[in-house]
């Protein structure tokens, strides 16, 4: 097959890359061997009370090693075997880390679940994987307690937040947080808290062959069909996308010194488990680890104070951080990388950050079926903006007919993109007829629409399940989206289609208007009639003071759409209107 995209890669990356046959955690160990003393992780809290000031501590890649074997050993003697799986039920902090890399050693299959699940959402995971161990918060403990009796747990083990906070903030947090918000819970008989666990068990390495073909963790996603089920992710397909990942932004980082990442967006995601995590072992990075992305004041004061050089984000973030009212009190100036992954980066969005920050805002693409990474523009190389760059090292992509998925479409005609790589999963978990739809003939088939010009160069049209139908002519909603996003008004913006008797669907869009601004529909409409064919231009206008996100920062566009359904729309001229 030929690459002609290759020729744009930055100086120094290569095409193709060696693949050690090893498990992911040897980067850790490999790390910890050569760096005991750098830091791996750096958590904390913006301390209110105290003005607002940051406060963290560190664990050495030599403590986090140690921990992870400890917790390996533990879980061992809980009855943990190769390929059982263990489920994580946690935010971003050092347990998670832990949890991570100890579930690998062992063998067995890590299961991350969204920290946001309610208790029925947390049960579906927990019985599709079968887990019968999770490690969870002392704030999300109530749940596991109510899901416990319909799951196959046996052995629940529990951190609290604060336990690697630095002591001053610890004890802050004990006597004006903790119980307020929930964290003081009273364990059931049998559970049993992190901390103990770790002191119970020693801190030799575990004595389990891992192969690179093991399943090592199950991504939960909605794939192709929007059905919740799991990509079997294999420690090859781990080891593969984050050396990849380092290759990519090698240019952007110093090999001689110890560099930083920002993790703000959520680990559980296959995001932030690649491209902060799973890098950060590989570099031996200091990992800058933000529970919450959605408090800007705590990833702003963390960049200023701990200067990390790569950011990994969404497009949610990069906007909240082009619209903070102080921002120029931050130092974001070591900030040298930023791929943008999860969602289409508008692309004023990505014109508007690189001003302000001095940083490289590239636009990748990624699905966790792939670990999830498989396309970015260079970071410094030719960067163009509004396409999702060229295919990674090791990686094919096609374009094909949406009809048979065989024929290959000629430059700048939309088709299905497909995907071949190391970095492709193995399958999904226990549901053999979906990968058999999904992969075909060695390929995945993403769902996405796309198409790419004679360079290589990838731009997404839309999701097949996204794609609304007018009066018999396809609307892709990023289109009308990088329109409305133009617009100085407008801070956020998502378009869906729905139910129209005369023309199968409407285009509608939900608007939030920057802090201050005011807008009337027709003012919208307007704007959009200057810059879209008649059938593409939103026909229903909602302003709304947010829209529904995931944690990770995609917009809930089928919530929105399932809000109209029920409830009676608002359609008050200040709200809503309709154009006939």
């Amino acid at each position: 097959m030929e690459k002609p995209w290759v020729k744009f890669y930055d100086t120094g990356v290569s095409s193709t890359l060696d693949y050690p046959a090893v498990p992911m955690y040897h980067f850790l160990e490999e790390t910890a061997s050569k760096h005991p003393d750098w830091p791996a992780t750096i958590f904390g809290s913006v301390v209110h009370q105290l003005g607002g000031r940051l406060m963290d501590a560190k664990l050495s890649y030599k403590q986090l090693n140690e921990q992870v074997n400890r917790l390996a050993n533990a879980l061992t003697a809980m009855g943990v075997k190769k390929g059982d799986r263990v489920a994580l039920y946690l935010p971003n902090c050092p347990p998670y880390v832990i949890g991570f890399f100890a579930i690998l050693k062992i063998g067995a299959i890590v299961a991350p679940n969204n920290p946001m699940y309610v208790p029925r959402e947390l049960e579906f995971q927990l019985n599709d994987a079968g887990a019968e161990t999770i490690i969870c918060l002392s704030r999300f403990y109530p749940n596991v307690q109510k899901v416990r009796a319909n799951t196959k747990l046996k052995n629940v083990i529990v951190t609290n937040i604060k336990e690697y906070f630095p002591p001053f903030l610890k004890t802050l947090f004990s006597l004006a947080v903790e119980k307020k918000e929930g964290h003081r819970v009273t364990l059931d008989p049998g559970n049993r808290w992190l901390q103990e666990v770790l002191a119970s068990a020693p801190a030799t390495k575990p004595s389990v062959d891992v192969r690179p073909e093991d399943t090592a963790v199950l991504l939960y996603t909605g794939g192709t069909t929007g059905v919740p089920k799991a990509a079997e992710i294999t420690h090859r397909n781990l080891v593969a996308n984050a050396l990849m990942t380092r290759e990519w932004t090698s240019q952007a980082v110093d090999p001689q010194k110890q560099q930083g990442i920002l993790t703000a967006l959520p680990l559980y995601h296959s995001y932030a488990m690649t491209t902060c995590m799973n890098l950060g072992m590989i570099m031996g990075a200091a990992l800058t680890l933000i529970p919450n992305p959605r408090e800007l004041g705590h990833v702003l004061k963390s960049i200023d104070r701990h200067q990390p050089a790569l950011f990994p984000g969404v497009p949610t973030m990069y906007v909240a951080i082009n619209n903070y009212p102080d921002l120029s009190q931050y130092n974001l100036k070591s900030i040298k990388a930023c791929i943008s992954g999860a969602a289409g980066l508008p692309v004023e969005v990505q014109k508007r950050f690189q001003d302000l920050t001095g940083a490289r805002l590239v636009e990748g693409y990624g699905l966790s079926e792939a670990t999830p990474v498989v396309s970015a523009n260079p970071i410094y190389g030719d960067n163009r903006i509004g396409t999702i760059g060229v295919p990674w090292p090791d990686t094919e992509c096609r374009i094909v007919d949406i009809e048979t998925g065989k024929i290959d479409m000629p430059p700048g005609e939309a088709g299905e993109l497909i995907v071949r790589g190391p970095q492709v999963m193995k399958g999904y978990w226990n549901k053999p007829e979906e990968t058999r739809q999904t992969l075909r003939d060695g390929w995945l088939y993403t769902g996405d629409i796309a198409s790419r010009d004679p360079d290589g160069y990838m731009q997404i049209v839309d999701r097949k399940k996204d794609m609304i139908i007018v009066g018999g002519f396809n609307v892709y909603p990023r289109e009308v989206e990088e329109v409305l996003f133009q617009h100085p008004k407008v801070l956020e913006a998502t378009v869906a289609g729905v139910p129209d008797p005369k023309s199968i669907e409407r285009v509608k869009a939900y608007i939030v208007l920057k802090p201050g601004q005011t807008a009337t529909v027709e003012e919208i409409m307007d704007y959009c009639r200057e810059r879209l064919t008649g059938y593409k231009r939103p026909s229903i206008i909602e302003f709304r003071d947010s829209l529904p996100k995931t944690m990770v920062g995609k917009i809930l566009r089928r919530q929105l759409v399932a809000e109209d359904k029920a409830r009676a729309i608002d359609k008050s001229p200040e709200k809503e209107k309709t154009l006939a």
